[in-house]
């Protein structure tokens, strides 16, 4: 008789998909306890209401010329916002590490609204961060900055700082190489990183289907020893939950988390876009229904916390702050032509320290006698 052992499995893996407020905005209230009280709700409702007027007063300063090109976050803000608030209170030493769809989570931390708009009027002094916010300026190489976490990340671990590393990027970004390396590294290193994919159906104009054969998105991370999860990006509860869960089985177990929300982009990629194109209008009406600040404010009014008066009165409140926001950017006081030359040397090399004065890199401008030496004919 043959004494040879059976097959056995050797891995077996579930990714569980987490939703606490639904489309209509009933709330699961077991799932719900201990996340965010009735406060934070309106709070983070309110931030996603001044985001989205954010969203569409970007979008008039490019069509008017007077910003270039600019992603808005529309459909997209539960995501952020949950795991915004989940980060902030959690400590005051963890890392944001974004791409360019994460304005609220951005907000909620520390950066003024000002340095976003800066950014896509082409200021580098947008991607000046203040001291003490521990946010990376926003990415816009597809994929390139979860290294940047895991780098950070690795730092935190090496300091023995109570804090974590959090990326988030699209789907999209998931193919590319460097994603993969970053989780890979973060795996290997057991470090305090979470990868916070927004997946939202396109990579600009390559839909889900093209970009993966995988069910999920999360599954990825399993390959890099994370624990995965998905969640319904368009509820601020599952986002906030799963981030603020996140956060603490990292810094106690010791091995990053993957977390796929899936949600929508409402608009364009960008105003440079036209997402008609290539976009089914069916499946764009589909998840207008399932629009974040549509099922919040449901869920607000069923508790009797939120009616048309309030929203009235936030619709105003947000204008003028916008309002204010877009002077401060556009009031800034006009950079000086020796930032150029004043960050990179300690000592201004000679050869700089001549196009600086004379504003000329040619030999013509920096020593304009030479004109004599050409012959006539």
């Amino acid at each position: 008789m043959s004494s040879a052992k059976k097959n056995t499995v050797v891995y077996e893996a579930r990714i569980e998909h987490v939703q606490i407020l639904d489309e209509q905005g009933n709330l699961d209230a077991e799932q719900a306890k201990g996340t965010l009280t009735d406060a934070e709700v309106v709070e983070l409702y309110e931030w996603m209401t001044i985001c989205r007027h954010y969203d569409e007063i970007a979008f008039k300063l490019q069509r008017s010329g007077r910003m270039g090109t600019y992603p808005q976050n529309k459909g997209q803000e539960a995501g952020p916002a949950g795991a915004g608030l989940a980060i902030r209170k959690s400590s005051p030493d963890n890392w944001l590490v974004p791409c360019y769809r994460e304005n609220i989570a951005l907000f909620l931390n520390g950066l003024p609204m000002e340095k976003i708009l800066l950014h896509w009027m082409g200021d580098e002094r947008g991607n000046q961060i203040p001291d003490g916010v521990n946010i990376l300026p926003i990415s816009i190489p597809i994929g390139t900055h979860p290294l940047h976490a895991a780098g950070i990340a690795w730092a935190l671990k090496y300091r023995r700082k109570d804090a974590v590393a959090v990326a988030f990027f699209g789907d999209g970004a998931t193919s590319e190489g460097d994603v993969h390396e970053a989780c890979n590294f973060a795996g290997a290193l057991g470090l305090p990183c979470v990868f916070f994919c927004q997946n939202n159906f396109w990579a600009i104009s390559v839909p889900r289907k093209r970009q993966t054969a995988s069910e999920t998105f999360a599954q990825k991370g399993l390959a890099y020893g994370h624990k995965c999860v998905q969640i319904d990006g368009n509820d601020i509860f599952a986002s906030y939950k799963v981030m603020r869960d996140a956060i603490e089985f990292v810094k106690t177990q010791g091995r990053p988390v993957f977390i796929e929300a899936v949600t929508y982009r409402l608009g364009d990629h960008t105003t440079a876009d036209d997402a008609r194109r290539y976009r089914d209008e069916d499946e764009l009406a589909s998840w207008v229904s399932k629009d974040p600040l549509i099922r919040t404010r449901k869920h607000l009014e069923k508790k009797g916390l939120w009616d048309d008066a309030k929203q009235a009165a936030l619709a105003a409140r947000a204008k003028q702050h916008v309002d204010g926001v877009v002077k401060r950017a556009e009031g800034i006081e006009p950079p000086t032509v020796d930032d150029i030359f004043d960050y990179t040397f300690a000592t201004l090399p000679e050869e700089l320290e001549v196009q600086k004065r004379t504003l000329r890199t040619s030999g013509l401008g920096q020593a304009p006698e030479q004109e004599r030496l050409r012959s006539t004919p």
